[in-house]
């Protein structure tokens, strides 16, 4: 199969983004919220892990060769998750914003044949969010943005957001939609609910107020983006489908909430064949791109095996792993891949 196999799930760490934060007022609270929301037996672990993944994280190396030996050709290069720092004033947010972008298009520069970048915007403050979305864009030349499923104070849903959605269609600009932390807190901070079950409802909530909230419907262009195959909702969409047929509340957006679906793209990190044969049969194969959550315990160090092996016919398998992602703007390719 020719054409560039593309994993759009990828994370690396901005030194930068850690500096900035060191020793701020609110750091501190921060930390103790995460913890809290994980638990001491979750955090211990998370810490070795992270630990032992900085090479990857930090070192280009030590990520070309990984890419290889799993068979992707480009990355998609978001910063971890970790460097949101939600809880920042928005001048400590511009700066970490403006590290983050920074940051990915060094790393993307070093080697641009096999890596695209994605930079950061402050959730938290929505005012501040379309400069963000022009620097890492406009300035820094990356794809797009990560954003989580919420901030402090604000839901996807929120009306604040209506300019960055404009902003982001215009640009066609892709925004990556990856959950960090869960506000169902203490229930889930025993057995790695925090993230097992945290980010699935995350993931299903956040895309949940995009879609009942109409943003698909103002802003029909939008490349949007969603980690871990969108969670739960793309496989239990009947539920809210039957919500809008009876409560009025729930008629916010145009039409059915399952017709939305092919108007997003979900990447392939659902774990398991059967899973994933499942999540193109709700969204479409047109709408799944390939990713790996590279290179965290919780994702998947063979990806596109996991694809071949689900048994979809060729034409499904090379959308999943080459051209939906070229569709997407996220391939280095400068002309279409061929059959």
């Amino acid at each position: 199969m020719s054409g560039q196999v593309v994993d759009v799930h990828a994370h690396a760490i901005v030194p930068e983004v850690e500096a900035a934060v060191a020793g701020q007022p609110g750091l501190d609270a921060h930390r103790a919220l995460d913890a809290r929301r994980h638990g001491s037996a979750s955090i211990a672990v998370s810490g070795k892990m992270f630990g032992s993944r900085i090479p990857q994280l930090t070192q280009i190396d030590r990520r070309l060769a990984d890419m290889d030996e799993a068979g992707v050709d480009v990355q998609v290069v978001s910063p971890s998750p970790s460097q949101y720092h939600y809880w920042a004033d928005v001048d400590l947010a511009r700066a970490i914003t403006s590290s983050a972008n920074r940051g990915i298009a060094a790393l993307v520069a070093e080697e641009p044949s096999r890596l695209v970048g994605l930079g950061l915007v402050p959730l938290q403050h929505p005012e501040a969010m379309v400069a963000a979305l022009d620097d890492a864009v406009l300035t820094c030349g990356l794809a797009g943005v990560e954003i989580s499923s919420f901030a402090p104070g604000i839901e996807l849903s929120d009306e604040r957001l209506e300019p960055f959605w404009a902003r982001a269609a215009e640009l066609k600009a892709v925004v990556f939609l990856h959950p960090f932390g869960c506000s169902l807190d203490e229930r889930l901070d025993r057995f790695y609910l925090s993230n097992t079950v945290g980010q699935p409802v995350e993931n299903a909530v956040a895309l949940s107020h995009i879609i009942f909230s109409g943003v698909l419907d103002r802003h029909p262009t939008l490349k949007l983006v969603a980690a871990h195959g969108g969670g739960y909702l793309p496989t239990y969409l009947g539920r809210s489908d039957h919500a809008w047929e009876v409560r009025p509340e729930a008629r916010r957006c145009a039409d059915r909430p399952s017709s939305y679906l092919s108007r997003i793209t979900f990447d392939s990190l659902v774990h398991g064949p059967a899973a994933l044969r499942s999540l193109v049969e709700a969204v479409g194969a047109e709408s799944v791109v390939l990713g790996s959550d590279y290179p965290f315990d919780m994702g998947n160090d063979d990806p596109v095996a996991e694809v071949r092996v689900a048994g979809f016919t060729d034409a499904v398998t090379r959308s999943i792993l080459v051209d939906n992602s070229f569709r997407l703007g996220l391939s280095t390719a400068t002309t279409g891949a061929s059959a």
